[in-house]
């Protein structure tokens, strides 16, 4: 059996401490589950260097990273999401562009694509407008659980905030949205 689908995500960032090559595995891994989520929130073409700067920042930190976390899934997301801060003006950009066309970036995932078109129209604006409303760190949270499907606990490890105030955040920002669609929340309540 290959040595990417055998090792856990700590394994192989193990190895790589002694072998660096074999970080490449980890890339293999993940880098599409990456690439899907900062584009959605940034469009392909910055896409393409967040994720590269992303899996380069955590092949640097890699000596750090605590291998008692079998998934190193939610610690890329936090990398990238730091990343994507430095792009800040232009996600909101992105949102507000969103609100006024009427369409919302897709994960380029068939299911997901044919639930968006399935949608209401009438949604699409006011979910980007609200976005593009939030405080960043909200926002951050709201999509990592939203897009990138992270547990609360992952949320924390990987923005480095306690779970609380994953909660109290998340809870802000469905608010926000719910408010702006009318107390539908698009997100599914998640229970940990």
């Amino acid at each position: 059996m290959p040595l990417s689908t055998t090792l856990s995500d700590a394994a192989l960032i193990e190895q790589s401490r002694r072998d660096p090559e074999v970080f490449a595995l980890l890339f293999d891994r993940h880098a599409a589950h990456i690439h899907r989520y900062v584009a959605r929130r940034l469009g392909d073409d910055t896409a393409d260097d967040v994720v590269s700067e992303t899996f380069l920042a955590a092949f640097r930190q890699r000596l750090d990273y605590d291998t008692s976390r079998a998934e190193a899934l939610p610690w890329l997301y936090g990398i990238a999401t730091n990343f994507i801060r430095r792009h800040r003006r232009a996600e909101i950009h992105r949102y507000k562009a969103y609100s006024k066309m009427g369409v919302l970036p897709d994960g380029g995932d068939a299911a997901e694509q044919a639930v968006e078109r399935a949608s209401a129209h009438a949604v699409r604006r006011p979910l980007a407008r609200a976005l593009a409303s939030l405080k960043a760190r909200d926002r951050d949270v709201l999509l990592l659980v939203a897009w990138a499907e992270l547990t609360y606990e992952e949320v924390a490890g990987a923005l480095s905030i306690p779970i609380g105030t994953v909660r109290s955040r998340l809870n802000r920002a469905r608010a926000v949205v719910r408010e702006a669609l009318g107390s539908t929340d698009p997100t599914t309540e998640q229970t940990s």
